[in-house]
């Protein structure tokens, strides 16, 4: 019986890696796509010129200042969300999870916004100082969402989770359109296409302010993988096996707080990361989360890069928000789950 599980395991395990490479493979082929992206056509054959230091001086402009920052960027963004999703389902018991969803997307956009309105001009705006202002949103937020939710004998339900959270995004989405409404044409601007999800800190100032929060809590989360195994069980079962259930679930909240209100304070309002990537990689290899979290982030990253890349080649001389193409997928397959979930 043993051998018969191990065996299993080792399966679920080895496929997770040929998955994991697939999408590495998926990801860094439409990296060298996105790089010969955008107003400005750069061949592949200039690419690699301009990699190598022969690239002119304004292919360097292009590929090195403005294209290669916001790249990776997304793909940090997308792992973020991605990852940060799944972290929301697994603690919650609940498919249908998401940062964006569960309003913590929102609570991370007003702190930023209330910044934006007092500050004079965004283009200033410190950009390591957005994260920790998205993280303070973010979290109380999710915070008030936690003990709404928390029904003493009960735990936190699924239904009783999103629901709250559905109430409390739409609560700071009203608080945020009266605020909106008060900034000046050049903030007004900027907020809207911010909300939007247009990847605005595409610098490599805001790569080095995002890095530290992915290089920390992704492997964290990682490293709770079985903990969450255990915590996606009933809570009965997961207070029997000896887990502190509250202070676990507290900690894992936390970091997929941060891992959101990071992603969202520089890549603005993206949502469904969260909601798609952990499906498509549950589908894949199963819900453990030591090979499921893996490929969720490398499905995050593909999907934020793929809607980045074709936002800016759809329209001519002008630029879709990725959060836009993004929503145009996971609009769709949020209402499938829902009918399903009812079903």
């Amino acid at each position: 019986m043993n051998s018969d599980i191990l065996l299993h395991s080792q399966k679920r395990k080895n496929r997770s890696i040929k998955l994991v490479f697939l999408f590495g493979i998926l990801l860094l082929l439409v990296f060298i796509i996105s790089l010969n992206t955008g107003r400005y056509s750069i061949t592949p054959i200039e690419v690699w010129h301009t990699l190598l230091g022969a690239g002119t001086k304004k292919q360097n402009l292009v590929l090195f200042e403005l294209r290669l920052p916001r790249m990776i960027i997304s793909v940090l963004i997308g792992a973020g969300l991605a990852v940060s999703g799944a972290v929301l389902q697994g603690i919650s018991r609940n498919g249908l999870s998401d940062p964006g969803i569960l309003g913590i997307n929102a609570g991370a956009g007003l702190a930023v916004l209330l910044f934006v309105s007092m500050y004079p001009s965004t283009s200033l705006a410190p950009p390591f100082l957005m994260p920790f202002l998205a993280l303070l949103g973010a979290g109380l937020t999710a915070i008030l969402i936690y003990f709404l939710a928390y029904k003493k004998g009960q735990g936190i339900t699924a239904t009783r989770l999103l629901l709250t959270g559905i109430a409390v995004g739409a609560g700071i989405s009203a608080a945020t359109v009266i605020l909106v409404l008060q900034l000046n044409p050049r903030n007004f601007e900027f907020v809207v296409t911010w909300q939007m999800g247009s990847l605005w800190g595409a610098n490599w100032k805001f790569v080095l302010a995002l890095l530290p929060w992915m290089i920390i809590l992704l492997p964290y989360v990682y490293w709770k993988s079985k903990t969450m195994n255990i915590l996606s069980m009933n809570e009965p079962i997961s207070g029997g096996l000896g887990l502190e259930i509250h202070k676990e679930r507290l900690a894992l909240l936390a970091a997929a707080v941060g891992l959101a209100a990071s992603s969202v304070a520089t890549g603005g309002g993206i949502g469904f990361v969260g909601l798609l990537g952990p499906h498509i990689a549950r589908r894949m290899v199963g819900p453990e989360h030591q090979y499921m979290l893996p490929l969720t982030a490398a499905v995050g990253a593909l999907l934020v890069l793929v809607g980045d890349t074709i936002g800016r080649s759809i329209v001519a001389n002008t630029e879709v928000p990725a959060g836009v193409i993004i929503s145009l997928l996971g609009g769709p397959y949020f209402i499938y789950l829902l009918m399903r979930a009812k079903a």
